[in-house]
């Protein structure tokens, strides 16, 4: 398997330089030459399977450049992490299914895909001998779940942006009480799409990546959204019916975590459609409902790690949107950098109403969605989960499509949200009980790229 870049400017790579190259040399991303198909006996072959197992039937269709025993143990030691034996398992409340994420070890479904990248990581190094510098930017979930995933390991330094006091103060201390040598963390005076464009800067940049071996733990990084694949199959394995169709509802800021389920789709996964949930930073909203892609202001909600207007995966569905035109997709992203809009074809705009379905929840409704949920079952949501489930609620007309929400967090992350929502504190698991007193290390820049290109020569140095 050979993987290219969305905007053409590179050779094929095999899986273990994709993971290593992140973001693509010439700006895009990077998607694997042809998607595996999964056929309805293959689906009936795997309901037995553990998560671990599955993860194994699916990640090594991607994958021909790492033994199949070596895969194994390196898929069977991120799961191992986490503290449900189902790792991902599926609850039925109210009619609606939810597939809890957040069993890892930052209660994020980042830790599906970071345990894994983590894993990867180490292992390419040591067989190569080489050192990585991973920059990431995070509106909360994705730098813990980094940190956590790479901290200690040989041969790698991290380095985390998180747009100064927008994320929760649990994400904030489960970033910042990390202080493993390899570990470093920024607070950027900005916003999170602050953070992500200096990412991609300092990647675009081929001089400062080859010198500093630059990596990418964001979902521009093919890996995670590899990993990510699985939970979708997990999922229907353990709701459908032979042949039967489902709905996902998504709730999603940057387009990753429901680009995974766009992918298990194409390779054969029976879905009727994606439901892409937002809050009040509705880009993706409005691109799906009204064909307008719009760059606007960050708006600072109660589910911050929504709080995105610029998605960075939408560029690997747009690739399949035009028809694989990489000159087209030049185009467009061209067309946003300059007008701060992406315009689009009516056949192209109808298209993604086929692919997907949205709705926008604000902040009003999350919270008393997260408080009536609770009344009703008994069952506690964070603001994210809520997001997903309250859009999910909007197509029950579907009548008998199973309906999936994605639970992305456990609700003792957003424990304010969640406060002012039922009127008391979410009950603490113990991971996030025993950050409160820890020291915590973090260095404030402003949201410039230079500024942070200096703190990473420095500190790397």
């Amino acid at each position: 398997m050979r993987y290219f870049s969305t905007r053409g400017g590179i050779a094929p790579i095999r899986f273990k330089d994709a993971v290593m190259m992140g973001l693509a040399d010439d700006g895009g991303l990077l998607l694997p030459e042809s998607i595996p198909t999964v056929t309805a006996a293959d689906l009936e072959a795997w309901r037995s399977l553990t998560y671990p197992q599955l993860a194994f039937e699916i990640i090594s269709r991607y994958v021909d450049d790492i033994p199949a025993d070596d895969l194994r143990h390196l898929i069977d030691r991120s799961y191992a992490t986490f503290s449900h034996p189902e790792v991902t398992p599926v609850v039925r409340k109210d009619g609606v299914h939810i597939l809890e994420l957040f069993h890892g070890v930052t209660l994020a479904f980042k830790d599906v895909a970071l345990q894994f990248l983590g894993n990867l990581f180490e292992y390419i190094l040591a067989e190569r001998g080489e050192r990585l510098t991973i920059v990431g930017a995070t509106s909360g979930d994705t730098g813990s779940a980094a940190i956590h995933g790479v901290r200690g390991k040989q041969g790698i330094t991290i380095f985390i942006m998180h747009p100064e006091g927008k994320t929760s103060a649990v994400q904030a201390l489960q970033m910042t009480s990390v202080l493993d040598d390899n570990v470093h963390n920024i607070a950027v005076q900005g916003t999170f799409d602050d953070c992500q464009d200096i990412v991609k800067a300092l990647m675009n940049d081929l001089a400062f990546k080859q010198q500093y071996r630059l990596g990418a733990v964001n979902s521009i990084n093919w890996a995670r959204v590899l990993a990510q694949v699985v939970y979708y199959i997990y999922a229907w394995l353990k709701v459908a019916t032979p042949g039967q169709k489902v709905l996902f509802s998504v709730p999603t800021g940057n387009f990753g975590d429901i680009f995974a389920g766009y992918l298990a789709w194409r390779m054969g996964l029976p879905v009727q459609q994606l439901l892409l949930a937002t809050n009040e930073n509705n880009i993706l909203t409005r691109f799906i409902n009204e064909g307008d892609y719009s760059v606007g202001p960050v708006v600072q909600t109660v589910s911050p790690s929504m709080d995105i207007q610029v998605a960075s995966n939408l560029e690997r569905y747009l690739f399949y949107l035009v028809g694989g035109d990489t000159a087209r997709v030049r185009a467009i992203f061209a067309q946003l950098k300059r007008e701060g809009r992406i315009s689009f074809a009516p056949e192209e705009l109808a298209q993604v109403r086929r692919d997907f379905c949205s709705v926008s929840v604000n902040r009003a409704r999350t919270l008393t969605t997260i408080g009536s949920f609770l009344q009703e079952t008994g069952y506690l949501l964070d603001p994210h989960t809520a997001v997903g489930v309250a859009a999910g609620r909007d197509l029950a007309e579907l009548g008998e499509t199973p309906v999936i929400c994605l639970a992305t967090a456990h609700p003792a992350k957003f424990g304010e949200a969640v406060q002012e929502a039922i009127g008391q504190p979410a009950p603490l698991p113990a991971a996030i009980a025993r950050l409160q007193g820890l020291p915590t290390r973090c260095t404030l820049l402003p949201a410039d790229q230079w500024q942070v290109r200096a703190f990473i020569e420095k500190t790397v140095s």
